[in-house]
Formats: structure tokens, C-alpha cells, sequence
């Protein structure tokens, strides 16, 4: 029997289609199965409230793979694009009308109409249009300028794994107790740690990435030696690497929920602290997910319930640029920002004459 053209699921009593539903979007590996296009949709209909949460009124960036996620497949990026695979930033032709967007700025000046997701019924509708990931802002479509989260993005360099990354997430943990803030650990969906905290959407990208670099700077006085904030990789060592840079505008971090494009449909899981420990990133898939979800619930469901005040890690940042370590580089790809010093790779540096 040919398989079916297009099947209708149910997304929170609205009625989405899904065409190919049986298109292999991951290949079988050795110890998964093959995960179609439908499996997808329905994954993100079993996480539902969890990924509404996520999402929510923030302008979001799609990651699509409509071809999917197989060998030869190549993802479009900022430097080479003509790819199978893209990042997709502007709300597509013929989006249904219960999809909202939210007009972002980059720093280049440009502007883009962004998806915003109000409802499961566009998880679903994009997840239908090949979506693997979501890559929301950490802002809300009322205040595109004023971010109410704080990303941290602990990111194990080579010589370290996902252990390292738990270890420098318990000091983490520790340091935002310090702070009186309560953050919401995540797999990234690969070795990494994500760690998230709502604050009060009054400062600036900028004030935001500036706390971030001063988190990380604690991290590498606690942990010196295992963790890092310095930009240029040949400088980093054996690290985990605070990428503070995932705060700046334009730059996000894939969503809790969120399917990555590897094999086996690995997913970031949000956890509980007390987890961390105990898990590997290996645990969390599109075909243990549901259940998992079904079992324990929403393991960030209070993160909405406090924001925090950026204030105490501006006057880290403040203190430390009182001693001399102020800001630091912005990606390769943004124009010259207010206060960033020479953005120049150290052996570059070395080698220009004098």
C-alpha cells in the first residue's frame, strides 16, 4: 500500500496537516530507529505545553530540514549558503493566519517579520514544514529590545566533554544562589549545558551580555584552569567556554524541546539540578522524550514565576572593567560595536609587522 499523501493531527483543537508524514527525516543508527516526519510533529504535540512555554510570544528563528537530516545534506550558514538544510529568519509565503510574528532588528540595521509562537497549533504547523529547531530570542514580541532571560552557555572545548560541563555547572549553580537568582538547567542536545534565568526586561542586549561575561569571569576565578570566556579558540585550552556572545542580539541558543540534527534525534532536555549528575545527553531522544514528559512533567514549568535584577552582575562587570578587564569581542560577522576592544586573533596579532 502506497504510503499516505497528507494526514490532519490535533494541536490543542486546532487541526494541522501534515504532507509525507512518513518521509524519513532521521535514518536508523544502532541503536534508534527511524524517526518520520510525523514521528516529529507528534513529539512536539506530546511536549506540548513544555515547548509553548519555551517559545511563547518570542520572535523564534527556524531551523529547517526539509529534506532531512542524512548523510550529504548541507546546512546553509551566514558565511556559505546554498544549502539543503537553512536558518530561516523571516515568517514564510503562505503562513496560516493563527501565526503570529514580531519584527526583530539585527545589528546590521536590518529588520525581519519573525515567526512568534502563541500556540502548539505554529509548533506544529513548522515542525510540518521541515523544522527540526527552534531558536527562539530572549525577548517577548511587547518588548523586542529589552531581553527577560539570561543564557548561559557552558560549551566543552576539545579535550573536555559533557562531564566537565556538569562539573562547571554545579559551581554555576552555586555562584546564581550567591546571586539570588534561580536558573533552569538544560542539555544543549550535544555535550554542552544551558542554563537559563528570567530577569526583568529593562536592560539592554548589551547590559545583558556584559552580566554574561561577568558569569563567566567568576567561573574562571572559582575554576581556573577548567573554565574559560576567552574568545579566540587557539586561546581556550582544555575549557569549558562561557559563550557569552550567545547573549548578543541576533545570537540564540536552541529552545528547550528542541530535536538537533544528529543522528539519532537527540533533543535539549530541560532538567531538574538534582538530575544533572546522573544523565547523559544521549538519554534524551524524540522516542524517549514523550514518555520521560509523560512521567515527570514540565521540569521548568516555574520558570516564569520570579525575575530577577540584572543589577548585581552589571556591578561585577563594572568592577572588573575598574580593573582593567572591560568588554570583549563581539562574533566576526557584527559591525564594530560601542566599547569592544581590537577584534584581532592573538596569532594574527603576532604575526602583523611593526
Amino acid at each position: 500500500m502506497a504510503a499516505p499523501e497528507a494526514t490532519t493531527v490535533d494541536a490543542s483543537g486546532r487541526q494541522v496537516r501534515v504532507s509525507n508524514p512518513e518521509r524519513v527525516i532521521f535514518p536508523p543508527t544502532e541503536r534508534s530507529a527511524a524517526v518520520t516526519k510525523l514521528d516529529i510533529v507528534e513529539y512536539y504535540l506530546a511536549v506540548g505545553e513544555g515547548i509553548v512555554r519555551a517559545l511563547e510570544r518570542r520572535p523564534t528563528t527556524l531551523e529547517r530540514w526539509p529534506k532531512g537530516v542524512h548523510e550529504g545534506i548541507v546546512l546553509s550558514t551566514r558565511e556559505r549558503g546554498g544549502g539543503d538544510a537553512f536558518y530561516q529568519k523571516r515568517v514564510p509565503r503562505g503562513a496560516p493566519d493563527y501565526v503570529h510574528t514580531a519584527r526583530i532588528q539585527f545589528p546590521s540595521g536590518r529588520h525581519a517579520d519573525e515567526i512568534c509562537p502563541t500556540e502548539l497549533a505554529v509548533v506544529a504547523w513548522a515542525a510540518q514544514m521541515g523544522t527540526i529547531t527552534f531558536h527562539p530570542w530572549p525577548v517577548r514580541s511587547n518588548d523586542v529590545d529589552h531581553p527577560d532571560e539570561l543564557r548561559i552557555d557552558l560549551d566543552p572545548q576539545p579535550g573536555t566533554d559533557f562531564d566537565d560541563a556538569v562539573r562547571v555547572a554545579a559551581e554555576a549553580r552555586a555562584l546564581l544562589e550567591e546571586l539570588g537568582y534561580v536558573g533552569f538547567p538544560k542539555t544543549s542536545g550535544g555535550r554542552g549545558v544551558h542554563i537559563y534565568v528570567r530577569i526583568e526586561p529593562r536592560w539592554s542586549f548589551t547590559d545583558v551580555r556584559h552580566a554574561a561575561i561577568a558569569f563567566g569571569r567568576e567561573l574562571e576565578r572559582r575554576l581556573p584552569g577548567q573554565v574559560t570566556t576567552k574568545w579566540w579558540k587557539e586561546e581556550r585550552g582544555e575549557c569549558i567556554f562561557v559563550d557569552y556572545n550567545q547573549n548578543a542580539r541576533d545570537r540564540t541558543i536552541a529552545s528547550a524541546y528542541s530535536v538537533r540534527p544528529k543522528p539519532g534525534a537527540p533533543v535539549s532536555a530541560p532538567l531538574a539540578w538534582e538530575e544533572l549528575a546522573e544523565v547523559r545527553p544521549e538519554d534524551f531522544t524524540v522516542a524517549t522524550m514523550a514518555a520521560r514528559y509523560a512521567e515527570l512533567g514540565e521540569r521548568h514549568a516555574a520558570i516564569d514565576d520570579a525575575l530577577h535584577s540584572l543589577q548585581p552582575l552589571l556591578n561585577m562587570y563594572e568592577a572588573d572593567a575598574a580593573e582593567g578587564s572591560g568588554d570583549m569581542p563581539y562574533p566576526p560577522d557584527y559591525p564594530k560595536m560601542p566599547g569592544e576592544p581590537k577584534r584581532v586573533q592573538p596569532s594574527r596579532d603576532r604575526d602583523r609587522p611593526r
